[in-house]
């Protein structure tokens, strides 16, 4: 059974993720194994994020670890918040904070598409390998329902009128960029264990 270390210390992420991994991959976190230093996010894309997050772990831990970064990207915005997501309103913000600086640097703006975008960074037997998912939506313009975390409660996917923040875990990750990207993410260590088998 691959067992991996899971590069976050953001609970909900961690659900997300073990909702959409099956059984047989086990999954540790930072808690887990007493990890709890700040990583650093000093890049400006999602890969780079990815990247530098699982390489810190892999570093520090010495064990077969992955790591993502997510963004929302709003054309209108020029792609913004993007790999400063979760920083948008500054360094040490809310959820809160950020979201009323999203929907303050829409406001009057007609053109809301959107896209939740997941990049995973996987360090197996040393190796890099990344995999991404993406959800194309549009902005609400008011906040609404009470679950998901984020920019869930003014983010439409497309096919649904709900908000991610209307929906239960497992409708969103019918749609969910985390999701997409985490089944991409299983299929690949499904192909790089059973190549590990086969030597």
């Amino acid at each position: 059974m691959p067992v991996l270390i899971f590069a976050t210390h953001n609970p909900h992420k961690l659900q997300e993720v073990q909702s959409v991994l099956p059984a047989s991959i086990r999954l540790l976190s930072l808690q887990d194994v007493g990890y709890k230093e700040n990583i650093p996010e000093p890049y400006d894309t999602l890969e780079e994020n990815s990247r530098v997050k699982a390489l810190t772990i892999y570093e520090a831990l010495q064990r077969d670890c992955f790591a993502e970064d997510s963004g929302l990207e709003v054309p209108a915005l020029n792609g913004a918040p993007g790999a400063r997501s979760a920083r948008f309103a500054g360094d040490h913000a809310s959820d809160a904070e950020n979201l009323a600086m999203l929907l303050s640097r829409m406001e009057g703006i007609s053109r809301r598409e959107a896209r939740f975008r997941t990049v995973i960074t996987l360090i197996w037997q040393g190796k890099f390998h990344q995999v991404e998912g993406i959800c194309e939506g549009t902005i609400a313009t008011a906040p609404r329902g009470k679950g998901g975390f984020g920019y869930d409660p003014v983010f439409i996917p497309e096919g649904s009128q709900q908000t991610f923040a209307e929906m239960s875990l497992d409708e969103k990750n019918q749609f969910s960029h985390r999701a997409k990207a985490i089944r991409a993410f299983c299929d690949l260590v499904y192909r790089l264990t059973a190549e590990s088998d086969s030597r």
